[in-house]
């Protein structure tokens, strides 16, 4: 049978599914053959979901309640970037709820907005031109200096922190927000759910003629980034690049011009993460759980995270890579593109990741020991996992196809905080019907 006949065989037989008992050491909760609104009753208000016990690690302690029990005066729609600004801005740690009406745009203004007095891009070009300047030393005069300017403006305009005991969701299919950064700072109790977040378009990317042989533009700001913050839970959003996909982004001194950091980032003792049926589409380097090597002091011992039921599509690396946490990886589908794509799973220092049960629906010629990457040497479990509709054992084939990068197996923790263990083989039916913005009702 060929392989797109194979697939829709898969895809028609999923219907039919049951699904599994769980893994060993896996919570005994509800199983379901359809896909899951996890969090509330149907009918009820998605605003006030709480995160079901025992749905990942953001589950444990206290749980995450986000801002499900705010007073009627603490309740806020917004139909504008300022507005939601303001309301996230109200004193208080109270819970309060955020709804996101419509698309909020947080540079709707332009990049022309953010220039500092005497900035001028061709100027930049001319000063650091390699031809000129070289690739021995960092960029640094007048023009690097109106850029970080510019760039400060633009951070402060488009970063708006998150307070503790916090509900952000998006009313109806096409709620969202553009150019904006959410940040997830050193506080307790958020959900965020039913949002598209198209990724920030960094107006002012910095030129560093050292970063690798022929120097590399780098860009900041990620959709949303959980910094230092404990029971977060992120549930049903979609992250893309949107109308500025990097295929769009023009080239200079022979190099990406890159506009784009991240979509996620779960960084510097951040804990207790649950992210759940969300789709991540269309990027480069896309979910990071850990950002530094050096960062052990902040790190080790927390950087629990759990990703389940997530639609990995047509992204090139980080989903995830990890560093330090205990990160549970299940029932998620990724669809692999061809030409460009380096890896799924990073694993990275002291890292003890588990990837069980996952789908992986690779373009013809990506061999499947692509899928993990090592960073780092630290102990991975992979167990369960399908590739194009068939059992593969993803630490097998990684070694044998990748010698000069040997993985240990064995991440020596059992997951246990898990309401429902599908079925590999219908996760990208599952996956494909209940995931994204707009689907938790």
């Amino acid at each position: 049978m060929n392989r797109r006949k194979q697939l829709g065989v898969v895809a028609a037989t999923a219907l039919a599914l049951t699904v599994t008992a769980p893994v060993a050491g896996a919570h005994s909760g509800p199983q379901h053959a359809g896909p899951a609104h996890s969090g509330h009753r149907p009918g009820s208000d998605p605003a006030r979901a709480t995160l079901p016990a025992g749905d990942g690690w953001a589950s444990a302690g206290t749980g995450t309640t986000g801002g499900a029990a705010a007073d009627a005066s603490r309740v806020f729609t917004v139909t504008t970037w300022e507005e939601f600004r303001a309301a996230l801005a109200v004193p208080g740690t109270e819970p309060r709820i955020v709804r996101v009406v419509g698309t909020l745009n947080a540079t709707a203004a332009g990049c022309a907005a953010f220039e500092a007095p005497g900035y001028d891009f061709a100027r930049y070009l001319a000063d650091y031109d390699p031809a000129v300047w070289g690739y021995e030393n960092e960029v640094s005069g007048p023009q690097e200096e109106l850029r970080a300017a510019s760039a400060t403006a633009q951070g402060q305009a488009i970063k708006v922190k998150v307070p503790s005991n916090t509900t952000i969701v998006g009313v109806g299919r096409h709620a969202g927000i553009t150019g904006g950064s959410l940040q997830v700072q050193a506080v307790d109790n958020v959900v965020i759910r039913d949002l598209t977040l198209e990724s920030p378009l960094d107006c002012f990317p910095q030129w560093d003629p050292t970063d690798g042989a022929t120097g590399a533009w780098n860009s900041e700001y990620d959709s949303l980034v959980v910094y230092g913050s404990t029971h977060v839970w992120i549930d049903h959003n979609t992250f893309t690049d949107g109308a500025h996909p990097d295929s769009s982004l023009p080239s200079y001194y022979g190099e990406v011009y890159q506009q784009h950091d991240g979509e996620l980032d779960v960084v510097r003792g951040a804990d207790l993460v649950t992210v759940s049926w969300n789709v991540f589409t269309d990027h480069d380097k896309t979910l990071m759980i850990g950002n530094s090597d050096s960062a052990g002091a902040t790190d080790r011992g927390k950087l629990r995270v759990t990703l389940h039921h997530n639609l990995f599509k047509n992204v090139i690396e980080r989903a995830p890579r990890v560093r330090f946490g205990q990160v549970d990886a299940y029932n998620n589908h990724f669809v692999v593109p061809n030409a460009t794509y380096a890896y799924s799973l990073g694993i990275g220092q002291e890292s003890q990741l588990v990837a069980e049960k996952n789908a992986f629906t690779l373009a013809e010629g990506v061999p499947a020991g692509k899928i993990l990457k090592k960073w780092k040497d630290a102990p991975v479990t992979t167990t369960g996992n399908y590739v194009n509709g068939r059992p593969v054992d993803l630490l097998a084939v990684h070694n044998t196809q990748v010698p000069e990068e040997l993985l240990r197996a064995d991440a020596g923790w059992t997951p246990v905080l898990r309401t429902r263990v599908d079925h590999p083989r219908a996760v990208p039916w599952l996956v494909g019907l209940g995931a994204g913005a707009g689907r938790s009702r």
